[in-house]
């Protein structure tokens, strides 16, 4: 079967979740003095950055879902502060990332989104949305990667993509 714009979304929302599984996997191996040390970055440790990821997958996902949670998304910036939390909380809304995606039909990529931001209503093509989601998460989980090396725990290889080799359907 030839490749198509549903299965790369599809295999960009597994790449994700497989990507965050593998990096927080390795911060979990920090200690809680390590996780909420200040460090360089966009957010001033790793346990802000891994935050602020959460935070907006929830906000993107509950869009994508019809939800209008909006800007009450970040109204606690720092909802997981511990790994412990962290891990299910980030896996759970990875999941239902990968359900919607799983669920497109062909013409869904073209759907348009509601996406609630306080003062008004954005609208935006799932497919774009999508992308700028992903894209995010590349940006911010960079950021935690590089934080990550200046701490006693080696960061994971993150640049392989999700392969059919990793997927345990398989």
């Amino acid at each position: 079967m030839p490749a198509s714009h549903l299965q790369t979304l599809r295999a960009m929302a597994y790449n994700n979740a497989w990507a965050n599984h593998r990096l927080l996997a390795a911060c979990a191996e920090l200690t809680p003095a390590e996780f909420e040390a200040p460090r360089t970055g966009f957010f001033p440790s790793i346990q802000a950055t891994l935050n602020h990821i959460l935070i907006i997958d929830r906000f993107y996902v509950d869009a994508l879902e019809g939800g209008t949670l909006g800007a009450a998304a970040w109204a606690d910036t720092l909802p997981c502060p511990t790994m412990s939390e962290l891990r299910p909380a980030q896996a759970a809304v990875d999941r239902r990332l990968i359900a919607w995606c799983e669920a497109l039909d062909e013409t869904g990529a073209d759907q348009i989104i509601h996406v609630h931001r306080g003062t008004r209503v954005q609208t935006e093509r799932a497919d774009r949305l999508l992308l700028h989601l992903f894209q995010h998460q590349i940006h911010h989980r960079g950021q935690a990667h590089t934080m990550l090396s200046g701490t006693s725990v080696p960061p994971p290889q993150l640049d392989e993509f999700f392969s059919v080799a990793d997927d345990r359907r398989s």
